[in-house]
């Protein structure tokens, strides 16, 4: 995996296996596993640290509209270069994996026009990974 100049963040989520996040993450995603316990493992996600943890609670149900879709309220995820988010859209297709939100472009031809899609890990936690064509564009109103 590339990483960012940007400083790294820190994210921990509940899971409700630790092998089967392994097998997500790192197999599906390829992502470095860094440390880990028996309740819990540390993934590299684009130069992030995002922690798996072991927990009888885990996922998410709560959306939210935008753009005419049912955004999961409760996600995280990587902006990526745009190849490399076209590929990483590839691979997931590729793996058989179901999208709650299919690649796609959003926002088209306004102000912030970006790639996003999402998806469930295992444990039911929603990912989205975007890029925009303009990294300029992230923050932009």
């Amino acid at each position: 995996m590339t990483t960012n100049p940007i400083p790294p963040f820190h994210l921990a989520f509940p899971v409700r296996d630790k092998e089967e996040a392994r097998a997500f993450y790192a197999g599906l995603l390829g992502c470095q596993v860094g440390r880990e316990s028996d309740r819990w493992i540390d993934f590299n996600l684009y130069g992030h640290q995002i922690v798996a943890h072991v927990s009888e609670e885990a996922g998410a149900k709560a959306t939210n509209p935008v753009d005419g879709e049912d955004v999961p309220a409760s996600h995280f995820g990587v902006i990526l270069g745009w190849d490399d988010w076209h590929t990483l859209a590839d691979t997931l297709k590729a793996a058989g994996v179901t999208f709650l939100i299919e690649p796609q472009i959003r926002f088209k031809g306004q102000t912030g026009e970006q790639a996003t899609m999402f998806f469930l890990d295992p444990s039911g936690n929603a990912l989205e990974f975007k890029s925009f064509q303009d990294m300029s564009q992230i923050f932009a109103r």
